[in-house]
């Protein structure tokens, strides 16, 4: 794994032990496809992260400074994944933030994960809490995805669905949720909790999607459903629990829309083969 960290311009061998994202998950995290030496949806991750950061008053390094940093490290990459996490920087015992903190951020390089043709879902009985004042931005608070994710892995399945303590659906551990009833693909809000993907705010901005309040019986009623994020693109759902989906051409349109603007999700194998980040 590549990787590289710094205090504001300044770049440090490893993280103080008094950062407070390791004691607090005080910080914000993006997740980004690397394509050929480049980050496509970059400004739209950049977006979120001082949006994000500005929720919570944690200031944002230069976004030039983090560019240049970012070309540096991906420079020849054919394909893969970028993490770039932020954090407010050093702080003393308690919960109280340091006032003026240099933030402190890193980006790590990872392979590209092998992506599966369908999935199968797990519904999975950790919810989601509902937080207005964190809902939408992808903070370092993600305990709730960890427990989830564990169900999956013992379910034997390729992603779980989240709901909130509501019980209405949400999303799925890393990814946000697709749901075709016939006429439209509807995703549900991210007002209450869940993250606002990059690659869904694409869809939506695009107009081939919609935001509504979903009904668990409207998710395993829909023709077809999908999961969407900005590392995997769109992903069709084979299962989810005991109920089952061919493959829609709906879904295929969609794959295919994206893959117009952004053919690294091209299903051709325009983006390189899965798993591999090449220097």
């Amino acid at each position: 794994m590549t990787s590289a960290a710094y205090i504001g311009r300044e770049r440090v061998e490893a993280l103080p032990l008094a950062n407070r994202g390791l004691s607090y998950g005080d910080g914000l995290f993006e997740t980004l496809r690397v394509h050929r030496g480049e980050v496509p949806l970059w400004p739209r991750h950049l977006a979120r992260l001082e949006h994000g950061a500005a929720r919570l008053g944690i200031a944002v390094p230069d976004p030039a400074f983090i560019e240049a940093r970012i070309a540096g490290l991906i420079t020849g990459v054919e394909a893969g994944v970028l993490k770039l996490l932020l954090t407010r920087g050093e702080g003393g015992r308690g919960y109280a933030p340091p006032v003026e903190a240099p933030p402190t951020w890193m980006l790590t390089l990872h392979p590209l994960p092998v992506t599966p043709a369908a999935l199968r879902l797990h519904p999975c009985e950790t919810r989601l809490a509902i937080q207005p004042a964190l809902a939408g931005i992808k903070h370092c608070n993600r305990l709730e995805q960890v427990l989830a994710r564990a169900e999956v892995e013992r379910a034997g399945c390729d992603e779980g669905l989240m709901r909130d303590t509501d019980g209405r659906p949400v999303c799925a551990t890393a990814a946000n949720l697709l749901a075709f009833d016939g006429r439209r693909w509807r995703t549900p809000s991210v007002a209450r909790c869940g993250v606002a993907g990059v690659l869904r705010g694409w869809l939506l901005a695009q107009g081939l999607l919609e935001e509504a309040e979903l009904a668990m019986e409207e998710v395993v009623s829909a023709e077809a459903l999908a999961l969407c994020n900005a590392v995997r693109g769109i992903l069709p759902v084979a299962a989810l629990g005991a109920h089952r989906w061919h493959a829609h051409p709906a879904t295929t349109d969609l794959q295919a829309r994206l893959a117009m603007a952004y053919p690294m999700f091209s299903l051709s194998g325009e983006a390189g083969e899965p798993g591999e980040a090449r220097p």
